[in-house]
């Protein structure tokens, strides 16, 4: 048998659960009443242990007395006793609000943070509307704790109003979007993150907040920059702010840029008089450097919708560059390594991509597996396209 004490502290444990809140605050009626077991008094508690048997038949009259949810008895006779006698089988909750009443009461560790949570959540939860965003305020206390509750609600608006590539070169606190001041994003920047992956499977994360909304960087966005043949730079490789490459040209006549670094090791070597720029992602904006449009560029990204996303936008910087592996004819000879793309990046402007590319992306948002990413290509696909590219073929 369990005494509301003991009960207690197990509603708090669970409480501490992600999927217990989510499936308790989210589920609506299906997840309300919540019954526990209590357990009934053997017949050894009945016969030996008279003083520890009425304890606890008053403290369980005692939670119906305080308001603390209903208790369900059973009648039970014992071996000995002439009479039956009732004992408390369940105790049933019937919204959140006992719950955490019932953890106060008791005064179980933890108690109360739980009733912090709940009351702001209870705010949190009609001031955000989109599912999404309430289940990420339920699963992640810690993500919001700290934070005012109405920078909380604001920051859910803004992710809904904030778009990959949206800030088109300007500082984030440049951007002009409701409830956005000087400092939010500042302040904020990891609970903005969180709701931006929500939204787009992780994008944000993946490419940092700065470079997914493709804005310039307070600190700035290193690149890392790899010639292709001996003698272009006193390095292998070296790592250099985007916003040094809108004013510095590097010392090649071809520019191959990449999306992520971890290509690398895939691009051949040596490519007489090319550098490789790695690690750009979303942050694009350095592309609009006037000496770019003298040279030779290519563009090879993710095959996916994402991946299209950012050659859209390093064409509208360098319309004359070209793609690289990022056609239908790569996609259908590899399909077989493609995976799920769970969120999709947002349309295309007409015109933003050249006619190939168009028509791949719209193939592509109606595959089951239609992310195709670039680490996964065969090296000599890569090599071949490259090579082709520099011999001016197709």
């Amino acid at each position: 048998m369990k005494s509301p004490q003991a009960l207690a502290a197990k509603l708090a444990q669970q409480w501490n659960s992600a999927d217990w809140r989510e499936r308790q605050l989210l589920g609506g009626g299906a997840a309300w009443p919540l019954t526990l077991s209590i357990g009934q008094p053997d017949a050894a508690v009945f016969m030996g242990d008279a003083a520890a048997l009425r304890s606890h038949l008053q403290q369980w009259r005692a939670v119906e007395q305080h308001g603390l949810g209903s208790v369900q008895w059973q009648e039970r006779r014992y071996r000995g006793s002439s009479d039956a006698i009732a004992v408390p089988t369940h105790w049933q909750l019937a919204k959140p609000s006992q719950c955490v009443a019932a953890l106060s009461h008791f005064k179980v560790p933890g108690h109360a943070q739980v009733k912090s949570d709940y009351a702001r959540l209870g705010t949190l939860i009609a001031g955000v509307e989109r599912p999404s965003f309430q289940r990420l305020l339920v699963r992640r206390l810690v993500q919001w704790r700290d934070t005012p509750t109405e920078a909380v609600i604001a920051a859910a608006g803004m992710a809904l109003q904030l778009e990959p590539g949206c800030a088109q070169g300007k500082p984030l606190r440049a951007l002009a979007v409701q409830g956005n001041d000087s400092k939010f994003f500042e302040r904020h920047a990891s609970l903005l993150t969180a709701l931006l992956d929500e939204r787009f499977d992780g994008e944000a994360s993946r490419q940092g907040l700065v470079g997914f909304l493709g804005a310039l960087p307070e600190d700035d966005h290193w690149l890392l920059i790899a010639p292709l043949a001996p003698g272009l730079l006193p390095f292998a490789r070296q790592r250099v702010r985007a916003s040094e490459l809108l004013t510095t040209p590097l010392p090649a006549g071809r520019i191959l840029l990449v999306e992520n670094e971890r290509s690398l090791h895939q691009l051949p070597q040596p490519v007489a008089d090319t550098i490789a720029v790695l690690g750009a992602g979303l942050n694009l904006g350095w592309l609009a450097a006037p000496w770019l449009q003298e040279r030779t560029v290519a563009y090879w990204g993710d095959l996916d919708t994402w991946g299209l996303h950012m050659l859209a936008m390093a064409c509208s910087h360098v319309p004359h560059l070209r793609p690289l592996l990022m056609d239908a004819a790569t996609f259908s000879a590899h399909q077989n390594l493609a995976v799920t793309e769970p969120v999709h990046a947002p349309e295309p402007i007409p015109g933003a991509l050249p006619p190939p590319q168009a028509t791949l992306t719209a193939h592509l948002r109606t595959q089951d597996k239609g992310r195709l990413e670039q680490e996964f290509l065969p090296t000599d696909a890569v090599h071949h396209a490259v090579q082709a590219w520099v011999d001016g073929g197709d």
